[in-house]
């Protein structure tokens, strides 16, 4: 019986080493397998043979040593921190490349800024001033005009190309992310089956399970757990995606198309008023077993105090914005002197109910534009060509405000400050822009003032924040058509009849580029000239750009850091598994040799009986 046990004991040694040639074999050829980690064979203690008992014991016996596990070396906390680090720096990697690609549609980058199209335009009003009567000077103001909002509205539908583009990357986005789910569900089934005895380890399908892992955490904040049975569970954001046998996929929706879905999967039939939404009309991730709801939630503001700044795909939502930025969307902070009258009493009631409200629009204008880079230049650059266009127009047509007889304040062409044409007609009331859909004045009409006399009028048809047709705003601007067909009716003459040239016109067209006209953003009290809120909208942006590579690159270096400490515990050494390979090979010899010895004795034995 003994020298079988010695047989046993060496049978077992030869499996062990040849089980841990097999796991450093194995090492080896993955040395270059993205996601692979390290395995060992790890030996216990085999089986004891029981030979006996006694009254207080067992008598028993070893023989030899058995492989428990092929242990894959993984540090869990570790791959906790990698994801968590990866995913944040997606968020603001993608920030930053927004930031590079409206540098280049602005023309910083090559050298043709948006600002040689202001030069050219102040440069053509100096020369018109010099001259007015000047055909030739008339033309080239003009043209620069059109030079000026053609440049302007390339760059508009630039951004808003780019908005679309990234509406493109979303939706490949929530692709993969469903692949990804699929994927998942497929290897949970593969390891609970493989790891259903309690006593195999499917390292390999681990890795591509964590490999999988690693993949989403870079698009999504995840949170995951392994169950018992092996099958691991991801919530995204909070909300199930994988359980033990389903995938909960994701799916994109219109925008304009959101809140009608919404109320039909609450059983509620929307209105007329719901199906009508005319606002911007991008792709927005939601979930369908979840009644729709929207996968991000971006009515809060992405901060790493909120743990919320995470993931590839919050960035790109951040990044394109729910919208098109307008100058309107920019607050603009009560003056007080707009609520004292002429007596000098100030309405204080009145100053404090809007001093509420701009504070709720900066609120909201955090949220919904200042977040957003694209949406944020898209209103700060609109509010520059708004300001100048309407500065313009308002010294070549200026209104004046009138009291009707019903307590409504309007605004008429003030024909008597009024510049005229040098045509026949001495025509009034030309400006320089003009809007698509809507005409500046209205057609001559007849008003009763408040004194009650009544006067024929040209009524300023007002712009309308809810009303994108009303506004002097990119894409609904253009040179008045009407100058373009007859230079001679820019009205830069006086109207008193003597024909003579309206210097003090000319010269508040050159005065209005030295004049404030405008802050930045709500959150600065200074205001810009038309020059230094260019200069700031650029130099905004790449501070802007300056600090999300700032934390993009710590967020890449940490990320290297923790990758390379998830190394060190789990990656593959040539040299480590060469010494392991030289270890075993020596056990392997060292267990053949013990059987040959056993062998022999029992040779002796067999032929001594």
């Amino acid at each position: 019986m003994g020298l079988m046990q010695g047989l046993y004991t060496g049978v077992s040694g030869l499996t062990v080493a040849q089980r841990g040639l097999t796991a450093t074999a194995h090492n080896l050829s993955n040395v270059e397998t993205v996601g692979y980690m390290r395995q060992q064979a790890v030996q216990e203690t085999a089986q004891y043979f029981n030979k006996g008992y006694t009254a207080i014991n067992t008598t028993q016996v070893g023989i030899g040593v058995d492989t428990s596990a092929i242990y894959q070396y993984r540090d869990q906390f570790l791959d906790i921190s990698y994801r968590r680090e990866l995913g944040r720096q997606a968020f603001y990697d993608t920030q930053y490349s927004a930031v590079c690609e409206i540098e280049e549609l602005l023309g910083e980058l090559q050298g043709v800024a948006f600002q040689d199209n202001l030069e050219e335009l102040w440069t053509s009003m100096q020369e018109l001033a010099k001259e007015p009567g000047n055909l030739t000077a008339r033309a080239t103001m003009v043209e620069t005009a059109i030079s000026f909002i053609d440049r302007a509205e390339n760059i508009s539908d630039l951004l808003k190309t780019y908005q679309q583009d990234l509406d493109t990357e979303i939706g490949q986005m929530v692709t993969r992310i469903n692949e990804i789910g699929d994927e998942l569900i497929a290897l949970n089934d593969k390891i609970c089956h493989y790891e259903s005895d309690g006593r195999q380890h499917a390292n390999d399908l681990r890795d591509a399970r964590n490999l999988l892992l690693d993949e989403l955490s870079e698009m999504v904040n995840i949170t995951y757990r392994e169950n018992l049975d092996s099958r691991v569970s991801v919530s995204i954001e909070g909300i199930p995606f994988v359980t033990e046998d389903t995938c909960f996929k994701m799916d994109t929706v219109r925008s304009n198309e959101l809140e009608a879905i919404q109320l039909r999967a609450s059983g509620v039939v929307p209105t007329e008023e719901d199906l009508s939404n005319t606002g911007m009309d991008v792709l927005v991730p939601v979930w369908p077993a979840y009644g729709y709801i929207e996968v991000c939630d971006l009515s809060v503001l992405s901060t790493s105090e909120k743990n919320n700044d995470i993931g590839g795909l919050r960035g790109l939502l951040v990044t394109r914005g729910t919208k098109v930025g307008r100058y309107t969307d920019i607050p603009t902070e009560p003056k007080v002197e707009d609520y004292t009258d002429e007596t000098g009493y100030f309405d204080s009631v009145e100053y404090n109910a809007a001093r509420t409200q701009f504070e709720n629009d900066v609120r909201k204008y955090a949220i919904e534009v200042e977040q957003s880079v694209i949406v944020t230049a898209q209103a700060q650059f609109d509010r520059l060509v708004h300001g100048l266009v309407t500065a313009i127009d308002n010294i070549l047509c200026p209104n004046k405000e009138v009291e009707l007889a019903d307590g409504t304040i309007v605004k008429i062409l003030d024909e008597e400050n009024a510049p005229v044409g040098i045509d026949d007609n001495q025509t009034m009331g030309e400006a320089l822009f003009s809007r698509k859909s809507v005409p500046r004045y209205t057609e001559p009409q007849e008003l009763r003032l408040a004194d009650g006399s009544v006067i024929t009028a040209r009524v300023y048809n007002e712009e309308n924040p809810e009303d994108n047709y009303t506004l002097y705003t990119v894409g609904e601007i253009e040179v008045n058509q009407a100058l373009r067909e007859n230079l001679s009716k820019l009205p830069l003459s006086t109207n008193d009849g003597t024909n003579d040239f309206d210097i003090e016109t000319c010269e508040k067209l050159i005065d209005i580029w030295q004049e404030p006209f405008a802050t930045l953003t709500p959150h600065t009290l200074s205001k810009n000239t038309f020059y230094d809120y260019y200069n700031e909208l650029v130099g905004s942006l790449a501070t802007r750009g300056y600090e999300l590579k700032t934390i993009s690159d710590n967020q890449t270096a940490m990320t290297v850091n923790i990758e390379e400490q998830r190394m060190n515990v789990g990656g593959v050494s040539s040299d480590e598994e060469l010494t392991n390979m030289i270890k075993y090979q020596h056990a392997y010899s060292a267990a053949s040799r013990y059987i040959n010895v056993v062998d022999q004795m029992l040779e002796h034995l067999l032929e001594r009986l």
